[in-house]
């Protein structure tokens, strides 16, 4: 005869979002003690996530997460395996908390997220796991956007006065991620690899190669440059200015500092 009730494993189902016969299986193989069938759920929970750790996760949600005067702000970029899922409110949810103790740690407890997100796995049954965090803090308002699909996000730091125009640079990152902020921060190797390829380019179109390397370098700058870097990328909402040039004309005043773009199925 059991010895629970159906309230026991209404409250454990409450307790660990478990399925209920699996709350009933844990309360059978503890006799009835909950705090055992507890602890029997998250072992089992952990054992559903190491057997799926090895599957791919393509789908996922970004979460930005800031403090009452968006000083400190935690990101993240929280995968999984399907679409169906990543839309889930559950899952989005489970995002934004993730986001919010990353926030709030100045140093960032793994070992906190992966029981959290082993407990998710237990729940959802697929394989799920944080691929990026970043802690951001600041002494101005960080500007933050996350893509209506949740898929990107950014979040841009600035000095100065801060306005709406900064906020509005957040949307630029996601509509084109830059690799660095201003010009000076990129690799000189990496310049370097991008004109030899024009270079290399312009010789197969038949010039000598003094001149491939002048048309490359113009290249470099003109197509490359504007890419990478954020200030010099044309402006969304008005491509015959830079970024530079929107935030000189509309953000008087302020200056940015640096960036942080996330991304599902970022590399990095």
């Amino acid at each position: 005869m059991a010895n629970y009730t159906a309230q026991d494993v209404k409250k454990l189902r409450e307790d660990t979002d478990a399925p209920m016969m699996e709350c009933k299986s844990a309360l059978d193989e503890a006799e009835g003690d909950f705090e055992k069938a507890k602890n029997i759920l998250r072992e089992k929970g952990k054992a559903a996530a190491a057997k799926r750790s090895d599957r791919s996760t393509a789908a996922g949600v970004v979460a930005l997460a800031a403090n009452d005067d968006a000083t400190v702000v935690g990101g993240v970029v929280v995968e999984c395996e399907t679409d169906f899922v990543a839309r889930n409110e559950d899952f989005v949810a489970l995002a934004q908390q993730i986001a919010e103790i990353v926030r709030d740690s100045e140093t960032v407890d793994e070992a906190k997220l992966k029981e959290i997100t082993d407990g998710a796995v237990a729940k959802i049954r697929e394989n799920i796991r944080v691929t990026k965090h970043v802690r951001l803090t600041s002494s101005n308002p960080i500007a933050t956007y996350v893509h209506h699909d949740r898929t990107k996000g950014a979040a841009v730091l600035s000095e100065g006065t801060y306005s709406d125009a900064v906020r509005k640079i957040a949307v630029q990152v996601v509509s084109l991620p830059p690799d660095v902020l201003k010009k000076e921060d990129l690799s000189q190797d990496k310049l370097a690899a991008e004109i030899e390829i024009e270079t290399q380019r312009a010789i197969n179109e038949g010039k000598d190669e003094k001149l491939a390397r002048n048309i490359a370098t113009g290249r470099v700058n003109k197509e490359f440059v504007k890419r990478a870097v954020l200030l010099e990328q044309p402006y969304y909402i008005d491509p015959g200015v830079s970024v530079a040039q929107y935030l000189a004309e509309h953000a008087k005043g302020a200056t940015l500092t640096s960036f942080a773009y996330l991304a599902v199925g970022q590399s990095s």
